[in-house]
């Protein structure tokens, strides 16, 4: 795609729990950067995956689903929803096929701002034409956004157009990146998120939830890298369940999260993972700010 003028702007994806954002952003991208779970609340906090062309940059952001915040965790997870919200030049408003509603204070703040917004109506591929046409009269009636685009983004279904409808409403202005740079996350935030990745994929109830990834230690040789990660929990009750009987359950975590690990680093990875209590973490100010919320 050639531009006469260079352009450069961010993209911010919003949207419901399990709406498919995550894997919206890495369909874009083209890049596996935001970690996907068949859970809700799997995205905490908003991470950037910029796209680079000769003409163009975009830096794109995908946030934690949109919810009503239960304790501090959760309320600063909002709170990157609405700091994106600010610092946007496009909104990607994703929506799945069966959704009705959305969150009065969001439709607020997005309508009454001046942001472009591209409403996206994800996993067409439950529906049929018929009733595709019908969704899409219906949110045609009901939300004034610039274009409603229909996709599955699991199958990859409609999912280029989406780059060419960006770029039209993309600013003139020069890169705010290198070329060259993907992201503007370090590697240990990211060893982290795959770590709590595994933990959301092979745990039930509460705790996937109550857990939060910390990387102590990150060295890198040439031929290995080195890293050491504490998992904290919520309750003291969490720690036996968390470990499993002789602790094949935390193995079981780290052998998927190593594997996972060499695939995104590209190099040999040793991990070692340990796991301690710290009660009442999502609830604590001072421990949220630890985390990087």
């Amino acid at each position: 795609m050639e531009l006469d003028t260079h352009q450069a702007g961010f993209v911010t994806i919003i949207g419901n729990p399990n709406v498919g954002k995550s894997t919206l952003m890495n369909e874009l991208l083209g890049e596996r950067l935001s970690i996907i779970t068949p859970k809700a609340q799997t995205t905490r906090h908003r991470i950037c995956g910029i796209l680079n062309a000769a003409n163009f940059q975009i830096i794109y952001a995908d946030t934690p689903g949109m919810l009503t915040p239960a304790y501090a965790l959760q309320k600063s997870m909002m709170q990157a929803v609405y700091n994106a919200l600010i610092d946007t030049d496009i909104l990607l408003w994703v929506i799945e096929v069966h959704e009705k509603e959305i969150p009065l204070a969001i439709q607020q703040k997005v309508l009454a701002s001046s942001i472009p917004t591209l409403l996206v109506i994800n996993k067409i591929d439950l529906v049929d034409a018929t009733q595709l046409a019908e969704i899409v009269a219906y949110w045609t009636a009901k939300i004034p956004v610039k274009e409603i685009l229909t996709i599955s983004a699991l199958y990859a279904v409609n999912t280029a157009p989406i780059l060419e409808r960006i770029v039209a409403y993309l600013p003139e202005h020069p890169p705010y990146y290198p070329k060259d740079m993907l992201t503007d996350k370090p590697e240990r935030f990211f060893a982290a998120e795959i770590i709590r990745e595994q933990l959301l994929r092979n745990y039930r109830k509460e705790i996937p939830y109550s857990v939060e990834v910390a990387i102590d230690a990150f060295k890198e040789t040439a031929t290995i890298i080195r890293i050491s990660a504490i998992i904290y929990v919520d309750k003291q009750s969490q720690k036996p369940i968390l470990i499993g009987h002789r602790g094949e359950s935390l193995k079981k975590v780290g052998i998927a999260a190593r594997q996972a690990l060499e695939q995104f680093l590209g190099k040999q990875v040793f991990l070692a993972q340990h796991v301690k209590v710290l009660p009442g973490w999502r609830d604590k100010e001072k421990l949220l700010a630890r985390f990087g919320y």
